[in-house]
């Protein structure tokens, strides 16, 4: 972080990853040609968001001043950004947000309690399983058995084999960490990203690629002992006014099979 509080290195790494993901003919540009960059070059970012050379280079260098959010917003364009990758880079443009809160506000555990046929939990950025409901135990069993740092979504994907199903939700999970924008500023995020860059090489390379992707929706597919074989959507809601709290609801089709195996356990 600089004095202005702003961690220009990733912002030029940032910079620099997208960069070189837009084809020059994407963007209008002749491909041919001596080129040491399979994207475009710096000159060519400069042109499309209307800005100097010298001033592109300086923030790829991790030089200059903090820049504005309308020349974020210009580059993203430029960059071909999606829509979670440019909420990612205009959080530059302002003060790192305060570390979050470690404890959930009794509005949500008064919600977690009201949700009796609906398997939910509540996770911090981090991925730290901080508060669930007897429909959670149900399904994935009591978390209040493992120790506070063994329930975390992160920890239990890396912490053995990666294939299939389990690697593309790890690397969404990944996507979704380095999407809050809280790294490195954030003294939580940057200790589990720390502890899982040195722990696992999946972790080191996925946080390596710079993947931006905000989760709202995923499916979970899974057989039960009590409820059989569960096909899943899997929630990720914002609480308001909870901070950087998420809530995380697991539903079934209406009439479904899994909806039918949500119900079994709701009389377990």
């Amino acid at each position: 972080m600089d004095r202005v509080g702003m961690d220009r290195r990733e912002l030029a790494g940032f910079l620099r990853s997208r960069r070189d993901r837009v084809r020059p003919d994407e963007a209008g540009f002749a491909a041919g040609g001596r080129r040491q960059t399979p994207g475009l070059r710096r000159e060519e970012v400069a042109l499309l968001a209307g800005i100097s050379v010298d001033y592109y280079i300086r923030m790829e260098q991790g030089r200059g001043p903090r820049p504005s959010a309308q020349v974020l917003a210009a580059l993203g364009r430029a960059l071909r950004l999606t829509g979670d990758e440019t909420g990612y880079l205009l959080g530059f443009a302002a003060p790192p947000p305060a570390p979050a809160a470690a404890e959930v506000p009794a509005n949500v555990l008064r919600l977690l309690d009201r949700l009796d046929g609906v398997p939910a939990m509540v996770i911090n950025v981090c991925y730290d399983v901080l508060a669930w409901n007897r429909m959670l135990t149900a399904l994935i069993g009591d978390l209040a058995q493992a120790p506070p740092e063994r329930r975390n979504t992160l920890r239990w994907l890396f912490g053995g084999p990666l294939d299939g199903a389990k690697l593309e939700l790890a690397r969404r999970c990944v996507a979704d960490l380095r999407a809050s924008g809280r790294y490195p500023g954030d003294p939580a995020v940057r200790a589990i990203v720390a502890e899982l860059s040195a722990a696992s090489p999946e972790f080191a390379g996925m946080w390596a690629a710079r993947e931006i992707e905000v989760q709202r929706t995923i499916t979970k597919r899974a057989v039960h002992p009590v409820a059989g074989e569960l096909e899943l959507d899997c929630e990720i809601l914002p609480v308001p006014g909870g901070g950087e709290h998420r809530v995380v609801l697991y539903t079934a089709a209406p009439g479904s099979a899994s909806d039918r195996g949500l119900q079994k356990l709701r009389g377990t």
